[in-house]
């Protein structure tokens, strides 16, 4: 059934309705100035309560990477070629950790990185919990994402202030497939809501970007979380700076909706 269009004008976003009003009592009847100007601040605080998770960016501006775990990166290779019609290229093996990845870009500055255990390390995977949690993936996941920073000695220090606790403060490095070496700095949160909140890099201004020379094709158009824990994964965020969309759901859960060669897709 077809609502009478006197109806359907009265519906909408709350805070239109309520400027509306405001206008209409300011034509009808005579009200002060002072009373018309409080009914307009009223509506637009509104209309940015009402805006909620839309006040925020699809994709974090300080939005780095996201990690897509596998227990084999050839399998993790072909998943994501299947949905994305892009062949991620191999980037090289992260010493002593026991693990491995392949690169996609996601436009600028951002990149999709498919990670898993490198069987040439084999000795070093027993004691390390990154390897033995993707050997554990059966199906191709999230598992995290990375933000950049400028400064992460700046970054370091509003934690601290912040009361936020972080850990693995360290320096990584990776030797490419053309014999070049990535050098960066990063830490991560000692609590990070279940791989919700990210890790924090900072690229050596002499190493190259992944995503420059990683294969094209692919675009992250919007990155979100969902968590039990809403408020606190948005307390958290706030105080290092950082916008994500968070919505309230069950469990955590990373999503990301890109557009492939093959069209848009959705990996969580």
């Amino acid at each position: 059934m077809t609502a009478p269009a006197d109806m359907k004008e009265k519906r909408g976003n709350p805070a239109t309705l309520l400027l509306q009003s405001a206008v209409e009592k300011r034509m009808s009847m005579p009200i002060s100035r002072r009373r018309f100007l409080g009914l307009a601040a009223m509506a637009m605080t509104t209309h940015r309560i009402a805006l909620g998770a839309d006040n925020m960016p699809s994709v974090p501006a300080d939005f780095d990477h996201i990690l897509l775990g596998a227990n084999d990166l050839d399998r993790g290779i072909d998943w994501m070629q299947e949905r994305s019609g892009g062949h991620a290229i191999f980037g090289g093996v992260h010493p002593g950790r026991g693990t491995r990845n392949a690169l996609l870009s996601l436009g600028p500055r951002r990149y999709l990185e498919i990670i898993a255990p490198d069987p040439q390390q084999a000795s070093t995977t027993s004691g390390n919990d990154m390897a033995n949690r993707l050997l554990a993936i059966q199906e191709p996941r999230l598992i995290g994402w990375a933000a950049y920073t400028n400064d992460l000695a700046s970054l370091v220090q509003k934690a601290a202030a912040a009361g936020i606790a972080i850990e693995n403060l360290r320096d990584g490095s990776r030797v490419r497939p053309d014999g070049k070496t990535l050098r960066w700095k990063s830490f991560a949160l000692k609590n990070d809501s279940g791989g919700m909140l990210p890790f924090f890099i900072e690229w050596d201004h002499s190493s190259i970007h992944p995503s420059q020379d990683a294969p094209s094709g692919c675009t992250l158009q919007h990155f979100f979380i969902e968590s039990p824990a809403v408020e606190n994964v948005r307390s958290v965020a706030g105080k290092l700076g950082l916008e994500i969309e968070v919505k309230l759901a069950k469990a955590p859960v990373l999503h990301a909706r890109i557009i492939g060669k093959r069209g848009a897709f959705e990996i969580t």
